[in-house]
Parts: structure tokens; C-alpha cells; sequence
């Protein structure tokens, strides 16, 4: 049965097998993980062809007699000043990854964390007045190695006052966190509400986050 540390307490808190003690698959995670680091590209680059350099719309010399090669306009992408060949345009990165796949690929993040015990569970409550000191001290006595990904309730904002300060710490709610944010921590610390809308979402649960906010967001952009 995989298990979590529970800071500033010598105890252990249980986790879901089925969401925390599944088999890493390398291939599915690294495709949800470039679906979601495409869908933040905001693909607003764009170069001008010939048709939209100004100028140009004069043949710069006769086409015979000068013994030069032929021109038919100054804004030719051969020209200095001319357009761009073949350059890119706006568009959108994104791609479909399917809703089981997304929540396997959950899984298997977790599941890694779980192996590695490198997840912590901690109790947000006496962070009801915002304190940074008193976040570093209860990171600093857990022994997880940075960069922390801190994950939060949606309603638990006094918390995340506390650690969002911190260097190499980030601090993110459970409808926000993905798949790219669990990997690329090497610790995970989570409140006791925040892990269970996680094993909510890996397993699928009726009412949990299928896609996440910032999945949606980034869909629309």
C-alpha cells in the first residue's frame, strides 16, 4: 500500500492504490506532457510574404536591354527588404489527448512520486494568517528535495500566500496542476483536500476535474 509523509508528525497517511501504485508508462506520459506544453505556445508568430512588404509595386527596370537579371518587384524574398519565404504564420499548437489517456498518464505521475517518496501531506490550517518563515521551516524540516510543487484546495488561498514567495517552490490548486507540473518536481506536498481531488481525477470519479482549468484556458488561447 503506497503511502505519503505527513509533515510536522512522524505518522504516514495512506493513498488510493489504484491512483498511487500504478506502473509508469513513459510513452503516454511524455504525450500528455507535450499536449500540454503545446497548448501554453501562444503561436502568435508571423512573418510578411511579398504580398504584404510594402512597396514593390513598381517593376524596378525594363525586363530586356539592361543586362541585368530579370525584376518584377523590390520586395522579392531574394531582395534585402523583400518577404519571407515559407515563414510562419498564427496558429495553434494544440492536440487531443483522449480522457482515459490523460487520466492514466495522472497516475503513473503520481505513482512515481508514491515509489520515490517524494509526496508529503501537510495541514493548511495553521496557515490562516499567511507566513513564509513558517512555510520554509516545515519545508525545511521534511528532507524533499526542490524544486516543491505545492498543491492546494481552491479554497485554501491563505496557504498558498505562505509558500508562493519561496524559491524553487510553486504553488498551484488542484484545478490548475497537470501533468507537466508533476513531473517536472521532484517533490510533491499537497494538502489532505488537494489529495483527494487528485485520486478523484486518476480515478475518474463522478463530479472530479476531467480537464483542468488551465488545460481549458490553454485549449482557447
Amino acid at each position: 500500500m503506497p503511502s505519503a509523509k505527513i509533515l510536522g508528525g512522524s505518522k504516514k497517511a495512506k493513498l488510493d492504490d489504484d491512483a498511487f501504485g500504478a506502473s509508469f508508462n513513459e510513452a503516454l506520459v511524455h504525450e500528455t506532457v507535450r499536449a500540454e506544453l503545446n497548448a501554453r505556445r501562444r503561436g502568435t508568430h508571423a512573418t510578411k510574404t511579398r504580398g504584404n512588404v510594402r512597396g514593390g509595386g513598381a517593376k524596378p527596370w525594363r525586363q530586356k536591354g539592361t543586362g541585368r537579371a530579370r525584376a518584377g518587384s523590390s520586395r522579392s524574398p531574394i531582395w534585402t527588404g523583400g518577404g519571407t519565404t515559407f515563414g510562419p504564420s498564427p496558429r495553434h499548437y494544440t492536440f487531443k489527448v483522449n480522457r482515459k489517456e490523460r487520466r492514466a498518464a495522472l497516475r503513473s505521475a503520481l505513482s512515481v512520486h508514491a515509489a520515490r517518496d517524494s509526496i508529503a501531506v501537510f495541514d493548511p490550517k495553521p496557515f490562516d494568517t499567511p507566513s513564509t518563515k513558517q512555510a520554509a521551516a516545515l519545508l525545511a524540516g521534511s528532507g524533499l528535495a526542490l524544486p516543491t510543487l505545492v498543491i492546494l484546495a481552491d479554497d485554501q488561498e491563505q496557504a498558498a500566500l505562505s509558500f508562493r514567495n519561496m524559491k524553487r517552490i510553486s504553488v498551484l490548486s488542484t484545478s490548475m496542476v497537470g501533468i507537466a507540473d508533476l513531473i517536472g518536481a521532484r517533490s510533491v506536498v499537497c494538502s489532505q483536500a488537494a489529495l483527494d481531488a487528485l485520486t478523484a481525477r486518476a480515478k475518474g470519479e463522478r463530479g472530479a476535474d476531467t480537464v483542468t482549468e488551465r488545460e481549458q484556458s490553454e485549449a482557447k488561447a
